[in-house]
């Protein structure tokens, strides 16, 4: 019995390439953290590990904890949003939803500087949404939006935002109606419906549209670069003036290092979550 290998041959050029371009500079990057930076910036080859404990150090851990937050907080409101978008999507008629979901990833056709930049313009205090509530009559002063902590939540979820209505459009739009049929013949409300039928058969969706929306917020630091106004730091900020500013390469790459293990923890407990959920259907199907 011979094994058609044509699946591998045409994945090779894929994968040499993610491998070369990738996997390797990755490689390189985090074997730096394991060296020390030289007295005038550079690299100095002895092995260390003072920058994989400096890391930890209450200064640079509590930047972590703020990107972390910042991000589960983005991450968290763009599922909610999301999802419900994703889920009035699924239940237009077929004929609809390509239009729909054309108009959900229409900001992917405009450069992220730009929508970042249109946040300024929007959040400032000359900006749309200063003067839209002067022009309905507030005399008060508003309180400053632009350079915050909120600016930059609101421009992670809106960027990062059609992540999260297309995984978890794909699994809503492949659910069988007369599951969700048979639990209303039941008697079920339509709300006990959607959370014990609809809900955990679409959280694989909701995982991956968390983790894509976390893994791209916490190393970001061009939105809290321009919405933040410099007035705080998060860790992508962290490790883009390690590289950048600092010169001091060793230290940046122990950072890639711990977010990169972040984010391979993330994909894990995201592929556990799709494979019991997986599991779960097979079980119900047979």
């Amino acid at each position: 019995m011979t094994t058609d290998r044509r699946p591998l041959f045409l994945m090779t050029p894929a994968l040499l390439w993610l491998f070369g371009l990738m996997v390797v500079p990755c490689l390189l990057i985090l074997a730096l953290a394991f060296f020390r930076r030289g007295i005038y910036g550079g690299i100095e080859y002895t092995l260390t590990l003072e920058n994989i404990a400096l890391v930890f150090d209450p200064l640079y851990f509590q930047i972590f904890l703020k990107s972390a937050g910042i991000a589960g907080l983005a991450a968290g409101i763009a599922c909610v949003l999301g999802y419900a978008a994703a889920y009035a999507i699924a239940a237009m008629p077929r004929r609809h939803q390509p239009m729909l979901l054309f108009f959900a990833v229409l900001p992917f056709w405009s450069n992220y500087l730009v929508r970042t930049y249109a946040w300024i313009v929007l959040l400032n205090r000359e900006g749309l949404i200063v003067n839209l509530a002067r022009w309905i009559g507030y005399e008060g002063e508003l309180p400053s939006m632009l350079y915050t902590e909120s600016a930059v939540v609101i421009g992670l979820i809106y960027n990062y935002l059609p992540f999260v209505i297309l995984s978890c459009y794909a699994p809503l739009s492949r659910l069988n109606p007369d599951v969700a049929e048979a639990s209303r013949d039941l008697g079920a409300s339509g709300w006990t419906t959607f959370r014990r039928v609809t809900l955990p058969m679409t959280v694989p969706g909701i995982a991956t549209g968390f983790v894509f929306v976390f893994v791209l917020s916490i190393g970001n630091f061009v939105t809290p670069a321009l919405l933040g106004g410099g007035q705080f730091q998060m860790i992508g900020n962290l490790v883009y003036a390690q590289f950048l500013t600092a010169n001091d390469w060793p230290f940046g790459a122990a950072l890639s290092m711990v977010l990169i293990l972040v984010m391979l923890g993330l994909l894990i407990m995201q592929a556990t979550v799709a494979e019991r959920a997986s599991g779960g259907r097979t079980r119900a199907d047979g």
